[in-house]
């Protein structure tokens, strides 16, 4: 027999499998001899009172083993034969969309401008030890995506149609741990997730598609109004619908797009800080508890939202126990992220700490960020968020002395609008220096950010603190364009046969939903391909 049971234990029960039984035994009357397994099905931490509790769904397998059915494999059979799709990109959303049109029959061709996940650690060690960024390979660029280096965490808030499920047993089916299945705000880890990706490669090879790295899209062929294919700066040409996976930061598929009268749209953007603080300071604060995590809990997690002047301000990917990166993938630019690794385990707990941005306020004339460079004279107005994402982040560049050393800030000075003649050690390896953020950022993001500062600090004692240091700049939120599809069929809404797909597409905010999104571009193509 099998029962399943919602309970809420302690830490210390719920770390244990035989404490589990006992309290199961105590509080619903099982038999603990007849109990020969359980399985844990969901698990999450309820921290808003002083005594900490882990809420569980139990599984308990009476009298009875379980199944070896921890995940649900999905099936994998050869396509070398069969018609091909090019996927363009190899982050979150191009490899899920090439792993459904396997599934579905269809032979995807993906194309990837930078290089396999291994490969790239070497240019991202470059970056940190030399300043130097590669710009077709970094933390945004290449197999895996932004988020193979920068966490992988599988948490989404998307309410968008798609199985989530379905993303979080695929990932398991190809080396991920089960216990993205069952914790609240899953997470695989920077450490662990390049093995998945190569394993999720190797399947899309294995059943005959092609996975082709160093290989940049550099014009999309369209014919009368539908896709033919696209050219390569390799001199490849590949011909067959598209799935246009290219991610938030290739802003020359933008250009592109633009000069090429592909109809996109300048969409909100969220602009502001990496915010460092110790991890124990965070594990006191969200445990009520001088002694922080304890032995039985993981690195504390928080999430902040208030609005300012009718603007969300926000704690945005919360990396407990993890690092500050650089994130830049062009040279001139400073991009800060976070990442962690699996166990957590760093001195350090960040989060980006931003505001929301629209269109609108790039005309507010307390901008202090010159969005008209010499470079972008004469694009179009429709890339606007993406020159001002291109401005703020030179500008952060110099202020950081023309390095990827960071301009940074103590939290309390900012709010306070003065200098931090020091600053706390920190995770970020370039380095960072003292800069006053509160004065040469723009004035419509530092007002509210300040604000919100000030808000979370009296929504959680002891947050705002000079112990926490704000790191410039985080800009790689979103895409700052969405390029424009039909709602039912997913195809660009002017131009048959090309599927803008994921978050560089504008429909998208992590790897959970671009997995999401790229399945149902798949299903799109073969909807489109039947007809």
């Amino acid at each position: 027999m099998i029962q399943e049971f919602q309970i809420r234990v302690l830490p210390q029960v719920a770390a244990n499998e035989q404490a589990v039984i006992a309290y199961l035994a105590d509080e619903k009357g099982l038999d603990p001899r007849k109990v020969n397994a359980i399985r844990i099905l969901k698990r999450s931490i309820d921290a808003r009172q002083r005594t900490i509790f882990i809420n569980l769904k139990v599984r308990a397998y009476i009298n009875e083993m379980p199944a070896n059915d921890e995940y649900q494999p999905t099936e994998y059979n050869s396509v070398e034969d069969k018609p091909q799709v090019i996927v363009v990109g190899a982050g979150p959303g191009g490899l899920f969309a090439a792993l459904r049109l396997v599934e579905l029959g269809y032979r995807p061709i993906v194309v990837e401008r930078g290089k396999n996940v291994r490969d790239r650690k070497k240019d991202l060690a470059q970056i940190s030890r030399e300043h130097i960024v590669n710009a077709e390979s970094n933390y945004s660029f290449g197999e895996g995506g932004a988020g193979a280096y920068s966490d992988g965490k599988l948490y989404t808030r998307s309410k968008k149609r798609g199985n989530i499920d379905k993303i979080l047993n695929v990932f398991c089916q190809h080396g991920a741990s089960t216990s993205i299945l069952v914790d609240a705000h899953p997470h695989i880890g920077t450490d662990k997730l390049p093995r998945v990706i190569e394993n999720m490669r190797n399947t899309i090879i294995a059943c005959g598609g092609e996975v082709h790295f160093e290989t940049r899209m550099d014009a999309i062929i369209i014919a009368n109004g539908e896709v033919r294919g696209i050219e390569t700066n390799t001199g490849q040409t590949f011909e067959g619908p598209v799935i246009l996976a290219t991610g938030h930061s290739a802003r020359d598929v933008y250009r592109w797009l633009a000069n090429n009268n592909v109809e996109i749209e300048a969409k909100g953007i969220a602009v502001g800080v990496r915010l460092e603080h110790p991890a124990h300071l965070i594990d006191q604060i969200q445990y009520h508890s001088k002694e922080g995590r304890g032995k039985y809990l993981p690195a504390a997690e928080y999430s902040f939202v208030t609005q300012v002047e009718n603007r969300g301000v926000y704690s945005f990917c919360m990396c407990p126990g993890g690092v500050v990166v650089p994130a830049a993938s062009g040279s001139e630019q400073v991009v800060v992220n976070g990442m962690s690794a699996s166990n957590r385990g760093s001195r350090w707990s960040n989060s980006g700490m931003v505001v929301e941005i629209q269109p609108e306020d790039l005309n507010e004339k307390s901008m202090k960020v010159d969005v008209a460079m010499d470079h972008i004279q004469g694009e179009p107005s429709v890339l606007q968020m993406m020159h001002f994402q291109e401005a703020l982040e030179k500008q952060c560049w110099q202020q950081g002395g023309s390095s990827q050393t960071a301009p940074a800030q103590r939290m309390l000075d900012f709010t306070r609008k003065t200098l931090s003649f020091d600053l706390p050690e920190t995770s970020y390896s370039p380095g960072i220096i003292s800069s006053p953020l509160h004065f040469w950022m723009p004035s419509f993001i530092t007002n509210r950010l300040s604000q919100g500062f000030q808000n979370f600090g009296k929504m959680s004692r002891g947050f705002l603190t000079n112990e926490a240091t704000m790191i410039g700049v985080e800009t790689r939120t979103s895409a700052p364009v969405r390029i424009v599809r039909d709602r039912e069929t997913l195809q660009h809404v002017t131009i048959k046969g090309l599927f803008p797909c994921g978050e560089g597409a504008g429909y998208a905010g992590g790897i959970v939903s671009a997995g999401v999104d790229g399945e149902r571009c798949a299903d799109a193509v073969a909807n489109y391909l039947n007809k």
